[in-house]
């Protein structure tokens, strides 16, 4: 997650391609006349005028003057400028009160100023129109007058269990593209609706739990404690239609340096009352921007830590490390290393994911991730933990995606006095491993070997990293894994309703590609233990995840725990699956754990939760 963009020439393009295309589909007025030309009168303007019955003003791309109301809030930091708000509403719920005024400097009103604005009324989309985002109805260009100060602030609207609907969002209009912008808001309805309906009014919250740790100076609470709750104090996000209406993201409109933000994990209460305007940003939507903000009471969520394997269990992890290279400081190769010894009690096999190359995101063409690997095994073994060996293979150099210079590639690191690895040799970056049978048995034809590299699936991507291991006498295959990025998908509250997800197709081929790979090793053996692991990017539910169990080549072992416990990352307030492992026929009976020691809390060494799963091959 980015900070807040600066609203400059980027903004204005934005703003006039969102005032197109409305214009296009008929949503607002053209021609050259003002706002007063319109209605007869400028001084007869209300906001609610300008927000609407649509996502869309009425007025946009036209001038309005003499647009009264009471200041709400004043943001002097980023997107600088104020929210003011009419003490006289129409009584239409539909139509929001209060709107932003941008100002692009420090504004010169205050809270509770009585204020007339004149300016243009504009449609801006918080990260460009490309990605889908609403926009937000503001007033720019401003002339603002102070009528009187010490004014009260208009009474808040309660945002609460009741007051959201629990259906999210209507569908889009096919005849626009699946955009939802020209429908009229039906805020008993949909959520969405709700809350655009509330775009830029003061609104309120009472205690609700945190479900989003603190990041960035913001967290998210839900004021649903009933959606889709999980033991830890998460809210799950468990299909496409269960948006989880009750998210709603939390700021302070005090600068951090006056005010330092508090430091919350998923669990904690955000107690108290939060009060503020709503706005609407490009990282997460409609976010309660607070004038006053609640006290977080601190819940206790604690790391898990992870059985450790019997004698005859083969334990297998996968753990994203987030770009791991020398420069970081020795203190997150610290923490990393005894949370494999720790919390996930040193598997026998662990698949990494985002290991860069020895100098990082430096740009130079370096590839080899030596140090790398050195620094964090003596670090496991520095905590306790055995003396692991590694193995994976070097990518071409920014072929594989991640930050450019920074080559991250998967590895397997194994403990030798457990588990033996069969080295085959011949693979590299371009070398595709195969399947072969040997005495029988299946066999890969190179160890490590990576899996049809030269697939356009993985253009940009990384490569699957496949191995033969042998636990006990018996051979198991382990294939790790770190699909392609959901870069580019729209988000939950897109205008596009479905969302687009344009991330989809690429995963739904690295799927396949991953599927057809283990039918190869059933086919030549039936009875043959494939463990497919990694960051697959994707949910349990998703296409690509049928796609890499079709036909019963495998299956999801996520799926053996609860509803309420399948998660390994939080985003937006939305516990939800991306790290998979993923299991062959003849894998019957195991243990999986979903290790919850980062992607909840504030204090994060990766934000990736670690899985382990410990079978009996």
């Amino acid at each position: 997650m980015s900070s807040p963009l600066p609203r400059t020439a980027t903004r204005t393009a934005a703003v006039s391609a969102v005032v197109a295309t409305a214009l296009a589909a008929g949503l607002i007025a053209t021609g050259s006349a003002t706002a007063a030309d319109s209605t007869g009168a400028a001084d007869s303007i209300r906001i609610h005028d300008i927000q609407g019955t649509t996502r869309i003003s009425p007025l946009a791309g036209q001038q309005v003057s003499g647009v009264t109301g009471v200041v709400t809030g004043v943001r002097t930091y980023g997107s600088r400028g104020f929210w003011f708000q009419d003490t006289q509403a129409d009584g239409d719920p539909a139509t929001s009160e209060g709107v932003f005024v941008y100002t692009g400097s420090a504004p010169t009103v205050a809270v509770g100023d009585a204020v007339t604005v004149s300016g243009t009324v504009t449609e801006y989309v918080p990260g460009g129109t490309s990605s889908g985002n609403q926009s937000l109805t503001q007033i720019t260009k401003p002339t603002v007058t102070v009528t009187s100060s010490g004014n009260p602030v208009p009474a808040p609207t309660t945002v609460s269990a009741r007051s959201v609907p629990s259906a999210y969002a209507p569908e889009g209009d096919p005849a626009a593209g699946g955009s939802v912008n020209g429908l009229p808001l039906q805020p008993g309805r949909y959520a969405l609706d709700y809350y655009e309906s509330l775009e830029g009014t003061n609104i309120r919250i009472g205690s609700s739990r945190v479900v989003g740790a603190t990041a960035h100076n913001e967290l998210w609470v839900t004021v649903k404690p009933q959606e889709n709750d999980n033991r830890r104090g998460g809210t799950v996000y468990g299909s496409y239609t269960s948006q989880n209406t009750g998210r709603l993201k939390i700021q302070s409109l005090a600068p951090v340096a006056q005010q330092p933000f508090p430091k919350a994990n998923v669990g904690d209460c955000l107690t108290g009352t939060t009060e503020g305007p709503l706005d609407f940003n490009q990282f997460g939507g409609y976010t309660l921007t607070a004038r006053t903000l609640g006290t977080v009471a601190d819940r206790g969520l604690e790391r898990e830590t992870t059985e450790k394997q019997h004698r005859s269990e083969l334990a297998v992890a996968t753990y994203n490390v987030e770009n791991l290279d020398p420069s970081d400081p020795q203190e997150k190769f610290d923490a990393l290393a005894k949370a494999v010894v720790e919390n996930l009690a040193s598997p026998d096999i662990v698949a990494l994911e985002e290991i860069q190359d020895n100098n990082g995101a430096k740009n130079d063409g370096t590839v080899a991730a030596d140090q790398t690997l050195k620094k964090f095994t003596d670090a496991i073994a520095a905590a306790g933990g055995p003396t692991y060996h590694w193995r994976t293979i070097d990518p071409v150099n920014n072929k594989d995606g991640g930050e450019p210079g920074g080559n991250i590639r998967q590895v397997f690191l194994f403990n030798p006095e457990r588990v033996a690895f069969t080295d085959r040799a011949g693979g590299d970056a371009s070398t595709a491993t195969g399947v072969v049978q040997e005495k029988g048995q299946a066999a890969l034809t190179h160890s490590p070997g990576r899996i049809d590299p030269a697939n356009a699936a993985w253009n940009n991507s990384r490569k699957p990293l496949a191995g033969e291991f042998t636990f006990r006498g018996r051979t198991v295959f382990v294939i790790a894994n770190h699909f392609g990025s959901k870069g580019g998908d729209e988000s939950l509250v897109s205008h596009h309703q479905p969302p687009n997800r344009s991330s989809e197709p690429q995963r739904l081929q690295q799927a396949k590609a991953v599927n057809t790979f283990v039918k190869d090793i059933l086919k030549v053996q039936r009875t043959a233990d494939v463990v497919v692991l990694g960051d697959i990017n994707d949910f349990e539910f998703s296409e690509t995840t049928k796609a890499l169990t079709d036909g019963g080549a495998l299956h999801a072992a996520v799926t053996s725990l609860p509803r309420s416990e399948r998660y390994s990352y939080v985003y937006q307030g939305n516990s939800q699956v991306l790290d998979q492992i993923l299991t062959s026929p003849s894998i019957r009976r195991f243990e999986y754990d979903s290790v919850h020691i980062n992607a909840e809390f504030s204090e994060q060494n990766s934000d990736h939760d670690p899985q382990v799963l410990r079978f009996r091959p």
